[in-house]
């Protein structure tokens, strides 16, 4: 299936993401701390962004796994103000509560009166009823036992979510440490900026995300933090 599209890929103060980067409000997961330590010891570009930003913040996940890509998904190509809004005339539109079941009660009149376009909104209703009909499972305890592979598949199956979206779903909600998004413009920007050399294609990123095994995610956060920054 084709992802709906970002204006610019990533995290950033004008394109909705499933997370912003960085920002105050937001807090030090325990492993993401120790990961970027980890890597700060053996990658001097890393130790100096860690110095000058500090340890990566991230907001610990309050939302369920549906309830986490309905947000992801109306953030899709909006500015943060105008997807908050929307994202709050659906909730209340679904009663305060987030499920692929109250999903499916909504006509598509319904759900384009909250703000979402055609395609958004098809893309929700084909994400409730894989759920609803068994064919995805974002049970927390199955998504505990899957690799990231696994389930980058299986959402990118649906409609408007592609590899991008799964890869923050993977990284923010999931808290996955090993996630290397080389198709996010913004962490490819951010890359050149804190390693000085031309903006890479997702090929060339790929290849030098070797060097941050098994914490691509962290080295990621800090490539969004030099963007911001820079």
């Amino acid at each position: 299936m084709t992802e709906i599209p970002t204006t610019e890929a990533g995290p950033s103060p004008a394109v909705g993401g499933v997370a912003e980067f960085p920002s105050a409000d937001q807090t030090s997961v325990p492993e993401y701390q120790a990961a970027a330590l980890a890597l700060a010891g053996r990658e001097p570009v890393i130790a100096r962004l860690l110095a000058t930003t500090g340890l990566p913040r991230l907001a610990p996940p309050t939302e369920t796994p549906f309830a986490a890509l309905v947000r992801a998904v109306i953030q899709q190509q909006l500015a943060t103000a105008a997807a908050r809004t929307i994202h709050g005339r659906l909730v209340t539109a679904l009663g305060g509560e987030v499920t692929p079941e109250r999903l499916l009660t909504l006509p598509i009149d319904r759900l384009r009166a909250a703000g979402l376009s055609g395609r958004k909104a098809a893309s929700l209703t084909d994400l409730a009823g894989r759920i609803v009909d068994g064919i995805l499972d974002l049970d927390p305890a199955k998504l505990a036992r899957q690799g990231d592979d696994e389930i980058v598949r299986e959402l990118s199956a649906v409609k408007g979510i592609g590899r991008w979206s799964a890869e923050m779903f993977l990284m923010f909600q999931l808290l996955r440490l090993d996630v290397w998004p080389t198709g996010d413009l913004g962490v490819r920007k951010g890359y050149a900026l804190a390693w000085a050399v031309p903006v890479p294609t997702p090929k060339q990123l790929d290849a030098s995300g070797e060097a941050f095994r098994p914490f691509r995610s962290v080295a990621a956060w800090y490539c969004w933090a030099a963007l911001r920054s820079g």
